[in-house]
């Protein structure tokens, strides 16, 4: 009782960001509501107990929803080794009001993921993911739910960039059986809001996975407030920023707030509709948000962590370097310039393979390490996806224009950046432009001008090959080796055989393989 009185006193003191007080709404609450929200888990399990805690701790003096903005059963360990069934297990315990997809949830095919979104049990909403040629979306657009008299609506909408990064899931063989309309999207989101209100919605709440950022599609969270009306708050997710919360002025030139929580529990967001109508939204730091705990959401992860320790706690190697992805803003590194990590990868890749060269788009490298003793499960942690190795040929000239497209974006952060070994090039920021281009010659140690005309081997992922990865660039190459290795597998060996167990100081640093003039 002295945990649900301390909340109750937190639900009136720390509170941010406040909306303008909402003049059409006729219910106003007989008590206050509370949606709890989190983005972009990635199978950091530990959080959930909290959330379900936070849930439990509010619940006898407000209503509460809890609701997730999606990426959720891939980028970590619990994910990877049981293809987000034991994510699907704890999710099913911290009972979900209403979820929406990431576009995680695509790594896997459509099927699998249905299959796992039917055993969390939560109702789903996106009102952008269709059939090819369908009317209606596969997920509802719009989910109502009722607390007392009051009705919340909540939209769920997903980044169409998936459709690029995530390829494989929207096709069948050679034919596309599913679509995401990024040219429709801020329609749909309207026609929702406005179906919703005719429903008798009091307020709109969207759940989405668009993000903040910039992006190829150019179809980001604040742009779908400035181009819809009717929408109360949106709860962000897929660009992994902490926003406490942006105003951000809709098609009526009304302030709406934008806010998202990270990634991996940094914090779990709080939006509390008052009993005067106001809307006001606070994030709560996971220090904070550790104090609550959930038994029974306890009891599953506890299971799943033992699971875990059993398949995972192997020592693969030991490294005197830690293995970095991220600046020291904590930003993506891996997805805009050179990492030690990224050698080190590209490095298996090509020597376990054979081949002339190395490619890994920087999204596929997930977790970055500090020096010590790396466990399989770590491993797991940074190559998380069920990718395997292949080799495929490439005329030079293939590869001139995969680093090109791959770094056409920077300063901004790529997935598809293009992280190397028996490569190295120059991206100039300025123009977009790629040069001094050299590749890796094996018999002499000595780098050579890439021969446009010249066919060369790649060691890469599927992904990259088949499934959208480095934006199609390598779809039509011959492929010369299609392995059943996953690309973890492929890391581990390379560990343990090639370096024996140990990675020194030759990796502290990049190792100047990529230049990046701005």
């Amino acid at each position: 009782m002295k945990t649900r009185l301390f909340f109750s006193l937190l639900l009136c003191l720390t509170v941010t960001n406040f909306t303008e007080a909402k003049p059409r709404k006729t219910n106003t609450p007989d008590k206050s509501i509370v949606i709890l929200h989190e983005n972009d888990v990635h199978c950091q399990i530990d959080g959930y107990t909290s959330l379900a805690g936070l849930r439990d701790a509010i619940q006898d003096t407000a209503y509460v929803a809890v609701v997730s903005c999606g990426d959720f059963v891939q980028g970590g360990t619990a994910g990877a080794i049981s293809r987000g069934q034991y994510i699907a297990d704890i999710m099913q315990q911290v009972d979900y009001d209403v979820i929406t997809l990431g576009n995680h949830e695509f790594d896997y095919p459509v099927s699998h993921t249905e299959k796992l979104l039917k055993q969390i049990g939560a109702p789903v909403t996106c009102a952008n993911f269709f059939k090819v040629g369908k009317r209606k979306p596969v997920y509802a657009p719009f989910i109502i739910k009722k607390f007392g008299k009051t009705k919340l609506a909540f939209i769920g909408v997903v980044t169409p960039t998936a459709l690029y990064t995530e390829a494989s899931a929207f096709m069948q063989g050679d034919k596309q059986v599913y679509e995401l309309r990024p040219e429709q999207l801020y329609g749909l989101v309207q026609k929702a809001a406005d179906k919703a209100r005719k429903k008798g919605a009091d307020y709109v709440v969207v759940i989405s996975h668009l993000g903040e950022d910039d992006n190829s599609t150019h179809i980001q969270s604040h742009e779908l407030i400035a181009n819809t009306r009717g929408i109360d708050i949106l709860l962000d997710g897929h660009t992994h920023n902490v926003v406490p919360g942006d105003s951000v002025r809709n098609a009526d030139g009304k302030k709406i707030v934008v806010t998202q929580t990270g990634t991996k529990f940094l914090n779990i967001g709080k939006v509390l509709i008052g009993k005067d109508g106001r809307i006001t939204n606070t994030l709560i730091p996971d220090k904070e948000a550790q104090k609550y705990k959930s038994e029974r959401v306890s009891a599953t992860t506890d299971s799943v962590k033992q699971l875990l320790r059993e398949l995972t706690q192997r020592v693969v190697c030991h490294s005197d370097v830690a293995l970095r992805i991220l600046d020291e803003n904590g930003r993506q590194q891996v997805r805009k310039a050179e990492t030690n990590l990224g050698d080190l990868v590209c490095d298996a890749y090509r020597i376990i393979s054979g081949a002339d060269i190395a490619l890994a788009n920087g999204g596929g490298i997930r977790t970055q390490k500090f020096a010590g003793d790396l466990t399989y499960g770590d491993i797991a942690d940074i190559l998380p996806y069920d990718n395997n190795v292949w080799v495929v040929e490439a005329k030079g000239a293939t590869i001139q224009q995969l680093l090109e497209e791959c770094t056409a974006n920077l300063p901004l952060e790529d997935g598809y950046f293009p992280q190397v070994s028996g490569l190295r090039y120059t991206a100039r920021v300025a123009g977009h432009t790629v040069t001094d281009v050299e590749v890796l010659n094996r018999q002499t140690g000595q780098y050579e001008p890439l021969d446009m005309d010249r066919t060369y081997t790649i060691a890469t992922i599927d992904y990259c090959v088949t499934g959208g990865g480095f934006y199609y660039v390598l779809k039509d190459c011959h492929v010369v080796e299609r392995t059943d290795r996953l690309y973890r597998d492929v890391f581990v060996e390379f560990l343990e055989k090639n370096l024996g167990g140990h990675i020194s100081n030759d990796y502290l640093e990049p190792q100047g393989r990529i230049r990046v003039i701005h």
